[in-house]
């Protein structure tokens, strides 16, 4: 349909320059709304303006065409809508749009759940399944039924029949699985919730206080458990728990699980000191798994190795595992014992000596003790202060090994408690002195410190500094590929850092424990697109031999660009609508930068139909 415009009538309407082909070069146009409790009407939600006999609609694209292409490759609408309960034939949105839509939300801008209907109501709703009649009913009431429906499905069946649909469509090395868990924590009281609710006919985690990670131990948590790939770090399998439950009792059960989704048991299974116990790697060994891990400092083991590095360190003999230099500089080397060790489990013991971590235990020693010395100063000067009320040297005593023990400085700082009398002489009677006044002698006691550091046995605590034990039950690794394997476990970290940080995951100020479960269900999702958006990115980079992007500011290079920087730089491209009185109108598209059109590219989309109907 044709709408004769003229180029006078277009920049009164927009004040943007249009190409010879009536495409705009950038938008510019984002208003900042502000949330609101009722449901958004896109007439008004929208950015629009108006002159003449013209209005026009401006609608954001953004990278909404490149998340689709990968919802669409990992089957998720089809996959959803199968697990979900049947639909209710009042519901305007299906259950499954509603959830990809927050999906997409959170991948985007984060918002909360009842600004979800006001943030869609800025994109073109063709590219979030939606129609435009529907966007009034997205409203957080919407978004909260549509997780209560997702909460009836099965969390593990839902989980493993999307990861099984993405190891298929994007050929997932599973040879190497790491797992970790975090805390996710909540701010409220959620009393009802401290013991496992029924919801439905169907059990929920219970919220209590526990080890927090996030050092939060005031607030309660729930556990979540997350399992990635070696291959690009993509999350393949997640489960929530209770808030004090122990890491080491979820080993077993998560690890039976990902031989169900992997479909054998020879995976090599990576996980921090709580995957150490006798019975988690019994499990493991017995039943043709393999793992790696890292030896808690409690055990028979470590014991043993730490008296001999401190009686007599030259006993020992390393050997060169592998080095890292930058630039003609030794950055990191590693070495191991020249003789492997055995645990009393009879699994492969190898001791690791890591330069960076020398120096960083050295220097978190050093914090420590300066620490330590600020602590006790300002105890000295309780003490010497002129009204001061420590006056029994039991209790100065016990505020001196209050400090040490805080600070796990107790051999390293030696400290002497002085004691002085303060003599006063003091009149029996009231009144003027006189000579017949009589006195009374009073003695208080008055402590003072001193401190120095024990430099013999900082010098015996650095023997120490660097050294950590793996063990493994896979003889046919060498001790490089045990090592590596191991340096590779950040990559989970990653992954959580991701979850609490670009997705803000906690705190969560939802009151319903079911949706809350549901909640974290879609940051899986999502983290899991967000994670193969990187990885499709970077694999392609890789094969075309792109080096780096000019993802930074200033265009500056980036070489691992993250989905972050994608989103922002896509974000400029819109579409535009001029709707004339009789209701014709035309559709103008923002015109790509170069960085725009190679990424868009690089995700294989047709850059000339970026964004547009089919």
């Amino acid at each position: 349909m044709e709408i004769s415009v003229s180029f006078y009538e277009i920049f009164f309407l927009t004040g943007h320059r249009f190409s010879a082909h009536g495409e705009l070069y950038h938008s510019g146009m984002k208003p900042k709304q502000k949330p609101k409790r009722r449901a958004p009407d896109p007439a008004t939600l929208a950015p629009k303006a108006s002159g003449t006999d013209l209005v026009l609609h401006s609608r954001t694209i953004g990278v909404l065409p490149i998340i689709n292409r990968l919802i669409k490759r990992c089957g998720l609408r089809e996959i959803l809508s199968r697990h979900l309960p049947a639909e209710d034939g009042r519901n305007r949105i299906a259950t499954a749009n509603a959830i990809l839509v927050l999906v997409r939300n959170i991948l985007i801008s984060r918002e909360p759940l009842y600004g979800v209907g006001q943030w869609a109501a800025g994109f073109v709703p063709e590219l979030l399944q939606l129609r435009e009649d529907q966007l009034k009913s997205l409203n957080d009431d919407r978004v909260g039924r549509a997780l209560d429906r997702l909460f009836d499905a099965n969390f593990p069946d839902l989980a493993m029949d999307i990861t099984r649909n993405v190891i298929h469509e994007f050929k997932l090395d599973l040879s190497e699985l790491h797992n970790d868990s975090t805390t996710i924590r909540f701010c409220g009281d959620y009393d009802e919730f401290e013991q496992p609710q029924v919801r439905r006919g169907k059990k929920t985690v219970a919220m209590r206080h526990g080890h927090s990670k996030d050092h939060r131990p005031d607030l309660k948590q729930l556990l979540y458990i997350l399992t990635v790939t070696d291959d690009g770090g993509v999350p393949i399998y997640f489960t929530t728990d209770d808030g004090d439950r122990s890491d080491d009792v979820t080993h077993v059960p998560t690890w039976d699980l990902l031989r169900q989704l992997t479909g054998r048991p020879d995976f090599l299974y990576i996980a921090d000191c709580k995957l150490a116990s006798s019975e988690n790697l019994g499990h493991i060994d017995r039943e043709g798994g393999r793992f790696i891990t890292i030896l808690p400092k409690n055990r028979s083991e470590p014991r043993a190795m730490i008296k001999t590095l401190l009686e007599s360190p030259d006993s020992l003999r390393w050997v060169l595992v592998y080095e890292v230099e930058d630039d003609g500089v030794l950055r990191q080397q590693f070495q191991t014992l020249r003789e492997e060790q055995v645990t009393a489990d009879g699994y492969r013991l190898l001791w690791i000596h890591s330069l960076s971590k020398s120096v960083t235990d050295d220097a978190s020693r050093m914090k420590s003790i300066g620490k330590t010395l600020d602590d006790l100063s300002q105890l000295r000067d309780r003490l010497q202060a002129p009204r001061s009320r420590m006056r029994d040297r039991h209790r100065v005593a016990s505020e001196v090994e209050k400090i040490l023990e805080r600070r796990g400085t107790g051999n390293l700082v030696a400290v002497e408690i002085l004691q002085q009398e303060e003599v006063k002489l003091k009149q029996t009677t009231p009144g003027r002195c006189t000579r017949d006044t009589q006195f009374v002698r009073e003695v208080k006691l008055r402590f003072d410190l001193t401190w120095q550091v024990n430099a013999e046995q900082l010098e015996r605590a650095r023997r120490c500094d660097g050294v950590f034990p793996l063990i493994t039950n896979d003889r046919s690794l060498t001790a490089e590929e045990v090592l590596r394997a191991y340096k590779r476990q950040p990559i989970i970290e990653k992954r959580f850092s991701q979850f609490k940080s670009d997705f803000h995951v906690a705190p969560v100020y939802l009151k319903e424990v079911s949706r809350i479960e549901s909640l974290l269900c879609v940051y899986f999702i999502a983290l899991l697109l967000q994670t193969l958006l990187e990885r499709e990115l970077r694999r392609t980079m890789a094969s075309r031999e792109i080096e780096s992007l000019p993802l930074y500011p200033e265009a500056r290079d980036c070489r691992r660009p993250t989905a972050r920087r994608v989103i922002d730089a896509m974000e400029s491209i819109s579409r535009h609508r001029l709707v004339t009185d009789d209701g014709m109108h035309q559709d103008l598209y923002t015109d790509p930068t170069p960085l725009q059109l190679q990424l868009i590219k690089l995700f294989g989309s047709d850059a000339a139909n970026y964004g547009r109907k089919s």
